[in-house]
């Protein structure tokens, strides 16, 4: 089969490889839409660890061309949502009391479509465990939402959840890309009272304000942390880094009150550092909070996300902003993704097999 991918690092393209093999328990499928992902660039150029001729891509919704003896919920034919995050859920790991199932045999090896076998830019693709991590499209959610629920909805929703944000708190959100504002949409919707987003990119504020941000922090007009602190009035309870770099993580304990949390779905580089006084941390005396981690994966995440967007409590379509037509066209998104232009937010390729 043909698919698009890292054949060494800094150097992608088009390969022929064996189709997947299906398992008992999994499924095999084609691509009926994708997305590239900044994580997919990233791992491109060697920021996850050098890639030899591995096929990348792990958004998608599909169709199910075969599934395993042992499958029962799916067959031939069905329209699938498939989780960037498809854990084996027989690993020890998934026994531990309130244990991210992202880890099940060891860090982020739940995210199989970039590290155990190859990803969805291809002709097919496999899923493990097919009936705990496959999701059937619903009749009333689109292609394109159901598909922003796989990785950019779920990754910003885990921020929220980190963060444990509760009704009526000042809550900010660094960085308004696609993730970023799913994190800015999942902090309305658990209520938060004030929302600072930051950012610039015209097309991203806008979108930020339609989710809910209250008050977009633009660093062109001034430090960051100054212009939060002088518009609240003081600290606030939870910060969400969506975006940024390490030095973003000096700003969070700069703006967190004691008590609070810092929360980080931002993938850091294996040659970063952090970096910070103590005393912004209280001498570690503060109570505040640092968590980092990556998005949970599996069927029961996936169906709650979707059920959000069917009962029309958040519309995440709105992210994709660049659109293709056809399987070939996967290389020119992933180059888009790669580049990021001022514009974009989110491309996505539409495949027709007939």
């Amino acid at each position: 089969m043909k698919g698009f991918g890292a054949i060494a690092p800094n150097n992608v393209g088009w390969m022929e490889k064996d189709r997947p093999v299906c398992g008992p328990m999994d499924a095999i499928i084609r691509p009926l839409a994708v997305a590239p992902c900044s994580s997919d660039t990233h791992a491109s150029h060697g920021g996850s660890g050098p890639l030899d001729h591995v096929i990348l891509g792990h958004e998608a919704v599909g169709e199910v061309v075969e599934v395993g003896n042992l499958v029962k919920n799916f067959k031939p034919g069905d329209v699938v949502v498939v989780p960037c995050c498809t854990p084996d859920w027989t690993e020890k790991n998934m026994q531990q009391r309130g244990a991210n199932n992202a880890h099940d045999a060891g860090l982020m090896k739940s995210f199989k479509l970039l590290g155990s076998w190859d990803g969805v830019f291809a002709e097919f693709f496999k899923i493990n465990q097919a009936d705990a991590n496959l999701v059937l499209k619903p009749e009333n959610v689109s292609i394109e939402s159901a598909l922003m629920t796989v990785d950019m909805m779920s990754t910003g929703f885990y921020g929220v959840e980190m963060a444990d944000v509760q009704f009526g708190e000042t809550v900010v959100v660094f960085g308004i890309g696609p993730v970023g504002l799913m994190a800015v949409a999942g902090t309305a919707l658990r209520g938060a009272g004030r929302i600072f987003a930051t950012g610039s990119r015209p097309n991203c504020v806008e979108l930020a304000k339609e989710y809910g941000a209250t008050d977009i922090i633009n660093y062109k007009n001034g430090d960051v942390v100054e212009q939060i602190l002088a518009l609240n009035g003081g600290q606030v309870d939870r910060v969400i880094i969506a975006g940024g770099d390490c030095s973003t993580m000096t700003q969070a304990l700069c703006l967190v009150k004691p008590n609070g949390t810092i929360a980080s779905i931002n993938f850091y580089d294996a040659t970063d550092s952090f970096a910070y006084p103590a005393y912004l941390w209280g001498l570690g005396m503060s109570d505040v909070t640092i968590k980092g981690g990556f998005c949970p994966g599996g069927a029961y995440r996936i169906e709650k996300l979707l059920n959000l967007i069917a009962n029309k409590r958040i519309d995440p379509s709105k992210l994709l902003n660049y659109k293709f037509e056809g399987f070939e066209k996967i290389e020119d998104a992933f180059k888009v993704m790669d580049e990021k232009p001022r514009d974009l937010i989110k491309p996505i390729v539409y495949i027709n097999w007939d």
